[in-house]
């Protein structure tokens, strides 16, 4: 998407696919499986009924490996961003900590170098760039148009040079998708393709387009779109990445594709300020499902507007920092590992591992303290640091020692956790 808002067509199925019927399922364990006890909190003393489980974690069974939490910056549609918001942007220390941005690839080779500042940027931090093309150059188009059409099948080989010359103008991408949602028709820059029609130009260009493949990007992850691209062995064959977006669509699992799936652009609410905290809540929630789905990669929209991670301004609001809470500390090429991810009515949890070094992130969408008890196997701690966020902070942090396989913790209301072992 989106050189604008969405129509109110899209914006109609987003919030039907973020209802909170969707997003907040309920574990189905019994209530007899679980504790059901009412403690209080040694911080601030409020009194909390907790139906618990143990969040178990097993860093012997690893699950997908983490290409990293992102966001896009489109130059011609917003102008790129300055040398202190790509710190702020992509530092994991003092920043948000993004490890991906997207980009769009151009229609004209004279606007490549434009991308090329932030690109390297996050690349400075640890990061990667991707890189997705809304169109074709006009010229190349069945419709001599950059607003819908199809690539014409005599211009695949200069289109494979087009995406090839842009990959070198910009020092290398970790992928580079041919389309952006072909399956959503639009009246701004955009290609209208069938899933057939998009494995037909990787099957014979996706060795030429200068960087490896991610396709086929549909509007809200169709498995259905995504199937069928896939049934084309030699497109499967020359694409690294299965990609897509989530509008109006709860993550879930494709089942086994063959390929590391990314998520690669939604945005919760544009009508909604990004330090509105139940909108970053609905994120975070967001971003955990997307992990639990065995997904690798988590890219919102424009990294910086007035629903994103940072304000116009160049300030990080509140989605900005429930992001943070993955992007700082689950760096890329970390593992998921197995974990209960719905132990205690409200509280969801993914953990992942890098060597001997344990992360948990944890969700708490109750409006009280929530005592949750964990217990972990495969990996030895002896303590976390803890960072949590809340409506009134951001990233506070205190320390906690563990031992024994064991531990318990008061997660604030309303609140996202992130727990480092140390």
């Amino acid at each position: 998407m989106k050189k604008r808002l969405l129509s109110i067509f899209a914006i109609a199925l987003l919030i039907a696919g973020c209802s909170k019927g969707d997003i907040d399922s309920v574990n189905s364990q019994s209530l007899s499986d679980k504790n059901v006890s009412t403690q209080t909190d040694s911080i601030n003393g409020k009194s909390k009924l907790a139906v618990e489980g143990t969040a178990s974690i097993d860093a012997s069974t690893v699950q997908q490996t983490i290409k990293g939490f992102g966001g896009a910056n489109i130059v011609a549609w917003t102008g790129d961003l300055t040398s202190a918001q790509r710190t702020t942007a992509f530092s994991p220390t003092n920043g948000i900590g993004m490890s991906i941005v997207r980009v769009r690839v151009p229609n004209s080779s004279s606007e490549f170098a434009a991308e090329k500042p932030t690109i390297d940027a996050c690349k400075s931090f640890g990061g990667s760039a991707i890189a997705s093309a809304w169109s074709a150059p006009a010229s190349m188009k069945t419709n001599n148009n950059i607003v819908g059409g199809k690539i014409k099948t005599a211009s695949y080989g200069a289109y494979a040079a087009h995406l090839s010359s842009f990959n070198s103008a910009v020092g290398g991408l970790a992928a580079i998708s041919p389309t952006n949602e072909p399956d959503y028709q639009v009246n701004y820059e955009s290609m209208e393709l069938t899933a057939p029609e998009v494995a037909d130009f990787v099957a014979a260009q996706g060795s030429n387009c200068g960087a490896p493949i991610m396709a086929p990007e549909p509007f809200q992850m169709n498995q259905t779109y995504i199937n069928t691209y896939l049934s084309n062995a030699t497109a499967k064959s020359k694409t690294s990445f299965v990609c897509g977006h989530i509008y109006g669509r709860t993550p879930y699992n494709l089942g086994n594709v063959g390929k590391p799936v990314w998520m690669t652009e939604h945005y919760t609410n544009s009508s909604i300020s990004g330090d509105d905290w139940s909108n970053a809540m609905n994120a975070a929630k967001e971003i955990h499902d997307c992990m639990n789905a065995g997904w690798s990669a988590y890219v919102w929209w424009y990294i910086r507007r007035s629903y994103g991670p940072m304000s116009e301004s160049g300030n990080i609001q509140k989605v900005g920092y429930v992001m943070a809470h993955y992007a700082r500390y689950v760096r890329p090429g970390y593992s998921k590992i197995s974990c209960t991810s719905n132990p205690t009515t409200g509280v969801y949890v993914t953990a992942y591992k890098s060597g001997s070094k344990l992360v948990i992130v944890i969700v708490n969408q109750n409006n009280a303290v929530t005592y949750q008890p964990f217990g972990y196997s495969g990996i030895t701690v002896s303590g976390f640091n803890r960072y949590f966020t809340t409506s009134s902070t951001n990233l506070s942090t205190n320390s906690i020692a563990v031992s024994g396989g064991s531990f318990g913790i008061n997660l604030e209301p309303s609140s996202v956790t992130t727990l480092v072992s140390y």
